[in-house]
């Protein structure tokens, strides 16, 4: 018995953290949808020895305007589905861009909130799910809090100065090579940051992606 207790004990404190729009790139690009809950379990799940405390969205919301009315209504069905299965969300409303795109950078709330909060829960680890280059100096902040910091993302998009400044990188290829391949009419026609938002939730229109398998 006391064997299991210290085995429990050992287990790491993890605090996951999503750039909603950067991973929704990355599936993308491999031609993927995004499975949400594989996602989780991939870096925190059952099966990782490891504790998850919390797994916290960030994610862009349309213009609360007429003209994006539609688009923000399934985002916000997006942001119910991903709070009635655990996840923890937090948005950000966007604005209008050039071309019909709206802008939603999430980079400053998502870099406030992991210094906070790791400070005040203090997880052993932190995974910022992102490639990102800009959270560089936050990596580095945590660890100087003695807190240790993944960062989970693709080869292709990550920079450099993030690969760098984390303790490790998760390759989060092969777990995309398992998610359901997008229809042809569903690619962007452009990976354009401020349009990432709109285009993921249009692909988004068949329920079942967003149920377990």
């Amino acid at each position: 018995m006391r064997k299991k207790d210290s085995d429990v004990h050992a287990r790491s404190r993890v605090l996951v953290l999503v750039d909603e729009s950067n991973v929704g790139s990355s599936v993308r690009t491999a031609g993927r949808g995004l499975d949400w809950l594989k996602l989780r379990d991939f870096l925190a799940g059952p099966d990782t020895g490891r504790d998850l405390i919390e797994m916290v969205v960030y994610a862009g919301l349309p213009p609360a305007i007429p003209a994006w009315q539609d688009e923000r209504d399934k985002k916000n069905k997006f942001v119910h589905w991903l709070r009635s299965n655990g996840f923890m969300v937090v948005p950000k409303d966007g604005a209008p861009a050039e071309e019909g795109h709206y802008k939603a950078n999430v980079d400053v709330m998502m870099a406030i909130d992991a210094l906070e909060l790791s400070i005040e829960i203090r997880p052993d680890i932190v995974i910022l799910v992102t490639g990102d280059a800009d959270f560089a100096f936050l990596a580095v902040k945590l660890r100087r809090h003695g807190i240790r910091v993944e960062v989970a993302s693709v080869a292709a998009n990550l920079g450099h100065l993030l690969r760098s400044a984390a303790n490790d990188v998760i390759d989060l290829a092969p777990l995309f090579r398992t998610f359901e391949i997008m229809q042809v009419q569903d690619l962007p026609a452009k990976a354009q940051v401020s349009h990432r938002p709109h285009q993921q939730h249009q692909r988004r229109k068949p329920k079942p992606r967003f149920r377990p398998s």
